[in-house]
């Protein structure tokens, strides 16, 4: 997979980058917005996504319902999220559509007009989006799990922000933050699939070029020194007990990530991991458990996730941490670390070969580390990964003392003093 990734910046900081994809008739393209959840102050959680709301209502010249129809009405489909370190407003249309694309997303991204009374319905919808998420144990459990890895910092909030954060949230205080974040050299549009370079910095020029730049913007480092293990529970009377079991990572860039990221795929990364094997084909514990990877610019973790029988969770908590030592004391067989390594670059070469996927890869590394890291480069890296880089790997990250636990369900106290015990170790 040998693409052409092109890059240019603009002379007031707007960086424009784009790979065309052949045999493509689509193409996909985003706004990206160096700010999101970490960005935030804590009396202010939840802004970011706010805005991202916003944004859809209306701006000087287009309605709502103009925006909307603007895009699917010539067959294209539009959507927005917020992540903790950006924020990325994106379309999919037909190539030809390109110019009326970058045109309606500068226009939502610099023009909207946050009408009041738009603020005051959207408040009310994302209130029942934090309900509504509050309602689901499986997606708020890692919620408060981010909270246990992250104390007191913007990346343990939530990124909807709490009820409280968002009623207080006013016009003013969503007029300054972007005023504060969306300015150009903290923009950055980029395109896939049937594009050509220049025709896409023609279009950004003609619509973003006379916004002035600002100063970059900055956010509050993570501690160096993970926090000590702590536990959360949630009692809840659920048929089903949610668990979330998390250890401090690394950061986007850490040379040990693709060891980490095969070590993830050994684990609980798909139906053949070894957690999925041992807790629910084996035992049959959990109808869902997995384990998933979070990356950051300066921290990261690694978090397991299972829903399990509320009778099971302690057995079911003894079977993942006896399966985390054995790989901090046995080396990965070749056979198995190879079908990881086949596992892991088989599902990154199928999702780039979507142009709204591939546009996802390529925004999120220059958003966060300023380069757009190519495919070639991380297959290459994870050819050569050894198991006992994974070993080594597990053996720095997997310890009791910092491990963080979280879990919503039935359990009396004594059933939780039990769990406590058992992940002391």
């Amino acid at each position: 997979m040998t693409l052409r990734y092109l890059k240019q910046r603009l002379p007031n900081g707007i960086t424009i980058a784009s790979a065309k994809l052949p045999g493509m008739e689509s193409v996909s393209l985003g706004i990206w917005v160096k700010a999101g959840g970490r960005y935030e102050k804590k009396e202010k959680a939840g802004i970011s996504h706010f805005l991202e709301h916003l944004l859809f209502k209306g701006t000087e010249a287009r309605s709502c319902t103009d925006l909307k129809q603007a895009i699917e009405g010539i067959g294209g489909s539009f959507n927005a999220f917020t992540g903790e370190e950006f924020t990325c407003y994106l379309v999919k249309v037909l190539g030809r559509y390109l110019p009326i694309s970058v045109d309606i997303l500068s226009d939502m991204v610099l023009h909207a007009t946050l009408p009041e009374e738009e603020i005051e319905k959207e408040r009310r919808v994302i209130l029942e989006e934090i309900k509504m998420e509050m309602d689901m144990p499986m997606h708020f459990v890692n919620e408060l799990l981010n909270g246990l890895l992250w104390p007191r910092h913007p990346l343990g909030m939530e990124l909807a922000g709490t009820p409280g954060t968002v009623r207080a949230i006013q016009r003013t205080d969503l007029l300054g933050y972007r005023d504060f974040y969306y300015h150009p050299k903290n923009l950055f549009v980029i395109a896939c699939g049937a594009i050509r370079h220049q025709q896409l910095v023609e279009e950004v020029r003609k619509h973003l070029l006379r916004i002035p730049g600002k100063r970059p913007s900055s956010f509050r480092r993570v501690n160096a020194h993970p926090p000590k293990a702590s536990t959360k529970f949630v009692f809840k009377k659920t048929a089903q007990t949610h668990l979330a079991l998390g250890l401090p990572g690394l950061n986007r860039d850490h040379p040990d990530q693709y060891a980490l990221s095969l070590l993830n795929v050994v684990l609980g990364g798909n139906m053949s991991s070894r957690l999925f094997h041992e807790v629910r084909e084996n035992r049959g514990l959990a109808y869902e458990i997995g384990s998933h990877l979070r990356r950051f610019h300066d921290t990261g973790a690694f978090v397991i996730n299972a829903g399990v029988d509320a009778k099971k969770a302690p057995e079911s908590i003894e079977v993942i941490l006896r399966e985390l030592e054995k790989v901090k004391e046995e080396e990965v067989s070749k056979e198995e670390l190879h079908r990881a390594k086949e596992y892991y670059m088989g599902q990154l070469c199928l999702a780039l070969e979507d142009t709204s996927d591939h546009m996802l890869w390529i925004g999120e590394s220059l958003v966060t580390m300023g380069r757009a890291v190519r495919p070639e480069e991380v297959l290459k890296k994870i050819e050569g990964i050894e198991p006992a880089e994974l070993k080594e790997v597990a053996r720095r990250l997997f310890r009791n003392d910092v491990l963080q636990f979280a879990l919503i369900g039935p359990q009396s106290e004594r059933e939780r003093n039990r769990m406590r015990r058992i992940l002391k170790g």
